[in-house]
């Protein structure tokens, strides 16, 4: 069992910036490959950025490329997206989540989700 927790969000203005953060509990966090998504209004869920367990392999959604960056601490259990150059297109609940050993670009192979935490960019 992981749990998760995301925090850092909250009101921004367009080209804004904002670090995410999610902290993880329950077991070896730093086995886990993990993955950051965000479901805005009207859409479906969508892959937003992935990291390996070691922090080696990352991946990010067309979208976001050169704009957020997925980082670890997994002396700290925690897993970050720094979201740069913020546009209202990217107004969501931004959620964390732990794919197990394997990383991935896919919801389904994500076990673990939390709760979510809303970014809004707006000015």
């Amino acid at each position: 069992q992981v749990q998760l927790v995301e925090s850092g969000g909250g009101l921004v203005q367009p080209g804004g910036s904002l670090r995410l953060s999610c902290a993880a509990s329950g077991r070896t966090f730093s086995r886990d490959a993990m993955g950051w998504f965000r479901h805005a209004p009207g859409k479906e869920r969508e892959f937003v950025a992935a990291i390996s367990w070691s922090g080696g392999t990352t991946y990010y959604a067309n979208s976001v490329k050169g704009r957020f960056t997925i980082s670890r601490d997994n002396a700290k259990n925690t897993v970050y997206l720094q979201v740069s150059s913020l546009e209202p297109e990217d107004t969501a609940v931004y959620y964390c989540a732990a794919a197990g050993s394997i990383i991935s670009l896919r919801i389904a192979q994500y076990e673990y989700w939390g709760q979510g935490t809303q970014v809004t960019v707006s000015s």
